[in-house]
């Protein structure tokens, strides 16, 4: 599946030389939570509904180009890019932009969600395991020679998270022999944190992505 099929237009940019009425009327009739704007066919930035409802209707959009946030994603971006940006953003709507700065669309959250949900490291059955290790002693090359040596497979791991002088690691397995995998990680100086079969605990990770509910539920 190529991420620039998602690629969007249906909504065409607003003009700096418009007023703030019409882009005030676009965000009555769609969901978003920004517009992006364009002078001529130079990508301005984005405004937020937020702002928008701050200004007077008939006050131009060019009287009010401080308030843009200039986001943006490229179409060659990969999709885990995307959504780190959607995420810093705090948008549900992305304006992608080619390698010559020249506007192409945008990519909506939801669409983006679906490449998140399909990854094996949701879609697939196994394992989740949560193991912790200083933040100079651990390495990736090394947690996966831990999973293949045990006769498993990595669907994906990440960084989950940081305490003090430690890295918590968050990985999926196939779960055929989970208990030797943590007794190997026990043994390479990893402190297991937690493990879990994945319908438990990928749907409480679906939960709480509260970004992902706020927006998919619109």
């Amino acid at each position: 599946m190529n991420l620039q099929d998602f690629i969007v237009s249906d909504v065409e940019p607003m003009e700096v030389h418009e007023p703030v009425a019409r882009i005030q009327d676009i965000f009555s009739q769609f969901t978003f939570s920004h517009l992006p704007v364009m002078r001529d066919e130079v990508y301005l930035g984005c405004l937020s509904e937020n702002d928008a409802r701050c200004f007077n209707r008939n006050t131009s959009l060019d009287e009010v180009v401080y308030a843009f946030d200039g986001f943006f994603v490229r179409a060659s971006d990969h999709w885990l890019d995307v959504l780190e940006s959607f995420a810093r953003h705090d948008t549900n709507l992305m304006p992608v932009l080619n390698e010559k700065n020249g506007y192409l669309g945008y990519y909506e959250l939801k669409d983006i969600m679906h490449f998140f949900n399909e990854s094996p490291f949701l879609a697939e059955s196994g394992a989740v395991i949560v193991v912790e290790k200083g933040i100079e002693d651990y390495s990736f090359s090394e947690i996966v020679q831990i999973v293949e040596t045990n006769d498993a497979k990595l669907f994906g791991c990440f960084i989950s998270g940081y305490r003090e002088h430690f890295a918590q690691i968050t990985l999926k397995v196939t779960s055929s022999s989970i208990n030797e995998i943590l007794q190997t990680f026990r043994r390479y100086g990893y402190t297991v944190i937690t493990t879990a079969h994945d319908d438990t605990y990928l749907d409480s990770l679906k939960e709480r992505s509260d970004y992902l509910s706020k927006y998919l539920e619109l």
